[in-house]
């Protein structure tokens, strides 16, 4: 049980490292300042982001599980184990190699119709339900990147009794919104968006350089524990 909990909040803080939802709510409260907007009006308005981004969450780790539960029921086989970790390993890679665009700035790499989309609706936004969509829609953007850790999530979600996979889900939706959460906080308490910017830009290597780690780490743990142990094991007792 503790080690299914550990591996969904690792998998959670890896997807939490990942800066799309965090740009978009930058961009929304930079925006929103800019128009003048009232301080409770903003506040609404990144919330109803924060709720948006929960939701989305929920609904794809939970639907996953479901359909993972659906095929395979409590008993994962070892071929899905392994190319989960290998979808892990990849991902891993390329997150090292291109996750941010080799440009001043912290532009990511996303199709650029995705990226002027969700730029234009995120500057078009002045409704607490415009910003829940959007914040639907930043997960969906990097679902490119996010669904890795989410598919292992998943996985060991399928293993464990109900109450614990509802504890699961939620474990890893809370901690998926830490960097979030930690934007909106200093939003609400009037630092400067300049400031915030300026960090994320000055430390933009460390933290794709500690999303593709944390990828790696996450696949090679998952592989050693589930597929070359259960293998060492069934040879073993032959």
């Amino acid at each position: 049980m503790i080690s299914s909990l550990a591996i969904i909040a690792f998998a959670a803080l890896i997807h939490a490292s990942f800066q799309l939802s965090v740009s978009m709510l930058t961009l929304l409260s930079g925006h929103a300042i800019g128009s003048k907007t009232a301080h409770a009006k903003l506040l609404r308005l990144t919330n109803g982001f924060l709720l948006g981004v929960a939701v989305m969450t929920m609904l794809i780790i939970s639907f996953i599980a479901f359909v993972f539960q659906h095929v395979f029921g409590n008993t994962i086989p070892l071929v899905a184990w392994a190319i989960s970790c290998g979808l892990l390993l990849g991902l891993g890679v390329a997150v090292w190699a291109f996750y941010y665009r080799r440009e001043k700035g912290t532009s990511l790499w996303l199709p650029r119709g995705i990226a002027r989309y969700l730029s234009d609706r995120t500057k078009s936004t002045k409704r607490s339900a415009e910003a829940f969509g959007l914040g639907l829609s930043s997960v969906v953007g990097e679902l490119i990147f996010v669904l890795a850790p989410m598919v292992i999530s998943a996985l060991v979600l399928v293993r464990l009794e109900p109450v614990w996979q509802l504890a699961g889900i939620g474990l890893y939706t809370l901690i998926s919104l830490l960097s979030l959460l930690i934007v909106n906080a200093l939003v609400g308490s009037g630092h400067k968006l300049s400031r915030i910017q300026k960090w994320r830009e000055s430390n933009k290597r460390f933290l794709q350089f500690s999303a593709g780690s944390g990828l790696l780490i996450l696949g090679f743990y998952v592989y050693v524990d589930q597929v070359l142990s259960v293998t060492a094991l069934a040879y073993g007792g032959r």
